[in-house]
């Protein structure tokens, strides 16, 4: 049987569109890494630039034999000849340099290759709980079919209009500090911002990588200029020879001097951000709970702040391997204040309800993830003192907001 001239054209119609569509996504996919192959393309002419032109150039090798069999023979005549100062300073230079860009690269991969990490399958609507969101439009009813399913989760953030917050592409209850990021069409835990140097989401997998990333970058920008400064003022008064070299140092200081300003900026920021537990979209708007609008609802203290993102133990500080405290679904907050929504419940039934029908304990539900969370203690501090003083608090998640 013949097909249909219109059936025809529509099914070559639904071929070209998908074959555009194809063709737009890896023009995107594409795009997407040009800010990023910018960033190795500098790198790799730093390095060249550094450790070729300025310490392995021919005059320095030159230099350094004929330092050695001067010294030899004993006649230091031509010591001089050497671009440095020393070979000891060059050897010193180099170690350092390769220290600065080796951890350099360390956080930068592991905060583009880490993957953000999504809401667990505790905050998805079920099925029937879908089906019914999509046949009733918004309003009350949408709202208690949202507060059914979210009854048993630690959530304390709303909406604007004090509703559950929920994410109608991911078709999930939002957790508190999770949004949907738009270039990547997912909701990511505590998200940060999507940063296009990195091409990727920073969250709450690699926050810690991404401080990583912006101090050692910094430290890295810093060692050059500091290395790099008495050879850029010879290039000023004519003391450097007319060589390749001579202009691959003035740029490399001027790279480095730039650099190291709008780093300094930014990483100062996010210590700001990380001293007062915020994310950079929490400090653009506040986070709203039942209460109203806290600024610093998830504020625990400098000290427990920085926990929070770097772990308890400090020798894993410095490294980019993940140590955050926590699952990224439930946070610790300062708020004291009873929850009116499940004030029904006697405080002494509370604690045993909870474990019964209570999907979030207080320890972490990815403990799997690090070594360094397998501690209990971390997220478990509260005694049986502070619960008799907090009678009244039925809410299972008011727990964790006493903890820590």
């Amino acid at each position: 049987m013949a097909t249909p001239p219109a059936a025809s054209s529509r099914g070559s119609e639904t071929r070209s569109g998908t074959r555009q569509g194809g063709a737009r996504r890896r023009c995107q996919w594409l795009l997407y890494w040009v800010p990023v192959l910018f960033i190795w393309s500098i790198l790799c002419w730093s390095y060249y630039a550094y450790v070729v032109q300025l310490c392995l150039r021919a005059e320095w090798f030159s230099g350094m034999v004929v330092n050695l069999i001067c010294r030899t023979v004993g006649c230091d005549l031509f010591c001089e000849i050497i671009s440095m100062s020393s070979v000891g300073e060059k050897v010193i230079c180099m170690i350092g340099y390769h220290l600065c860009f080796a951890m350099f690269m360390w956080s930068y991969w592991k905060t583009i290759f880490t993957l953000p990490m999504h809401p667990s399958k505790e905050f998805h609507l079920t099925y029937a709980d879908k089906e019914l969101l999509e046949r009733e439009p918004r309003g009350e009813i949408h709202q208690e079919v949202l507060k059914r399913a979210a009854k048993d989760l630690p959530i304390y953030t709303r909406t604007m209009s004090g509703a559950i917050r929920y994410c109608d592409r991911c078709q999930l209850i939002k957790p508190d500090r999770c949004h949907h990021c738009s270039a990547c069409d997912k909701c990511i835990l505590k998200m940060d911002h999507h940063c296009p140097w990195v091409n990727n989401c920073v969250g709450f997998s690699n926050y810690k990588f991404f401080l990583l990333f912006l101090a050692y970058s910094l430290l890295y920008c810093l060692f050059i200029v500091a290395t790099d400064l008495q050879y850029f003022i010879k290039f000023w008064t004519n003391g450097l020879s007319d060589t390749q070299a001579k202009f691959h140092i003035m740029f490399l200081f001027f790279a480095a001097a730039m650099f190291s300003i709008s780093l300094s900026s930014l990483f100062g920021y996010h210590c700001w951000l990380v001293s007062k537990n915020k994310s950079t979209l929490e400090a653009f708007r506040s986070p709203i709970f039942r209460h109203g609008t806290d600024k610093n609802g998830f504020s625990l203290g400098f000290s427990k702040n920085l926990r929070q993102v770097f772990g308890d133990e400090k020798k894993y500080w410095l490294l980019p391997v993940f140590t955050s405290l926590g699952d990224g679904c439930s946070f610790p907050t300062c708020l004291v204040s009873q929850d009116v929504e499940q004030a029904s419940t006697p405080s002494g039934l509370a604690s045993s309800n909870k474990n019964e029908n209570h999907h979030f304990p207080a320890k972490p539900l990815r403990d799997s993830q690090s070594h360094l969370l397998t501690d209990s203690h971390s997220w478990t501090e509260t005694n049986a003192s502070i619960e008799k003083n907090k009678q009244g608090m039925s809410n299972p998640a008011l727990t964790m907001e006493n903890e820590t």
